[in-house]
């Protein structure tokens, strides 16, 4: 039963920034666009339908009690992980890899879904677990195991970018609720030799082109080490006011790799420069320290464990892409909340926003 009094209690700052935040992108998708020859409807107009129907679904989500999702939380974690096991086996195959899966009616990418899916397990996880002292290395052995299933089935399509951030946002709960320094100090030493067994077996030789990229881009002017240098390239020649809108020239002349999406931040500060940038900066550290702020004021564990982990989602989204177009991180592909254009990004995104709203609406109820 839906309680229409809880509407009164909208979280106008949380849907502010969101869709500040978003009009912005579509701005920057339109710019980013125009030396495109499109057929149909033109990837902004595509993204303010993503946007209107995800804040749709925001709202639905928002409509019910979060609890809810307590009850289901391992029933979605099983299903999400048939999904990933029929990715693998029956998946739509596009630019090397296979991530799709095909309905009929609607193609889904289930790794998108598992971050969400991995916020509510952990959450209902550490909700009925409690240790005195913080968490000892074998209280992290079934929460490890939750994350390691999903983690190797997504690398596995290969899709290094999304496993790493279900593991970011994992790893972000788990501080949270409180580790012993014994146990931190572990597991840096297991994954240090982890980390080179990564790299000589399971790392791709695509994956290991972009470290190496990052580590040295003059390596590969015009290969692997080209998506880096054209993205530092638009970001440095923005300076402090920008080349003004849609008169970037890595953008329009088509210099920019994937510049609607992976770096759709890369356009922005080319167009808009420093001062541009340093806006949604602001608007997007707002974001994160109000979700923060939703935990805080959270009146139970579970809510406060998962508006932590839709947090840490949008944080490491926002960190991993912009350090990426800067030269910071590898490219590995993550876009950046409400702001790159993507239909899949965008839901998974508002879902987040929808559970955080629930969560801010019930503060008063608790």
């Amino acid at each position: 039963m839906i309680d229409r009094r809880l509407f009164v209690n909208i979280d106008w700052m949380l849907l502010g920034l969101v869709v500040a935040v978003s009009l912005l992108g579509i701005l920057n998708i339109y710019s980013a666009t125009t030396p495109y020859k499109i057929t149909g409807a033109p990837y902004y107009l595509k993204q303010f339908y993503w946007m209107t129907f995800g804040m749709f679904i925001a709202l639905l989500i928002c409509s019910f009690d979060y609890h809810l999702l307590e009850d289901f939380s391992y029933w979605l974690y099983g299903f999400l992980v048939i999904l990933l096991l029929a990715v693998l086996v029956v998946g739509r195959s596009s630019m090397g890899a296979t991530r799709w899966l095909h309905l009929g009616f609607i193609n889904i990418q289930p790794s998108e879904l598992m971050k969400i899916v991995i916020i509510i397990t952990f959450a209902h996880f550490f909700n009925n677990f409690h240790a005195q002292g913080g968490l000892a290395v074998r209280d992290v052995f079934l929460p490890l195991g939750i994350l390691i299933l999903p983690a190797v089935l997504i690398m596995k399509q290969p899709d290094l970018g999304t496993a790493t951030l279900v593991i970011l946002i994992a790893v972000s709960m788990t501080f949270y609720v409180g580790l012993r320094w014994s146990t931190i100090v572990t597991f840096v030493l297991v994954a240090i030799p982890m980390a080179w067994l990564g790299w000589s077996h399971f790392l791709r030789p695509y994956q290991k082109n972009r470290i190496l990229d990052f580590i040295n881009p003059e390596r590969s002017r015009l290969g692997s080490g080209y998506h880096i240098i054209q993205s530092k390239i638009a970001v440095g020649s923005g300076g402090l006011t920008g080349k003004g809108f849609i008169k970037g020239t890595q953008s329009q002349l088509r210099f920019l790799p994937e510049q609607h999406t992976d770096f759709a931040f890369s356009v922005f500060a080319e167009e808009w420069g420093f001062i541009g940038c340093l806006v949604l900066i602001i608007l997007y550290l707002s974001l994160v320290l109000w979700g923060l702020n939703i935990a805080r004021r959270c009146n139970d564990r579970f809510g406060c464990l998962l508006a932590m982990g839709v947090t840490a989602m949008l944080f490491w989204h926002i960190v991993i892409n912009m350090g990426m177009v800067i030269g910071m991180f590898p490219v590995v592909g993550v876009p950046m909340p409400f702001f790159s254009y993507g239909g899949t990004s965008m839901i998974t995104s508002m879902v987040g926003i929808g559970i955080l709203q629930s969560i801010s609406m019930r503060r008063f109820m608790f």
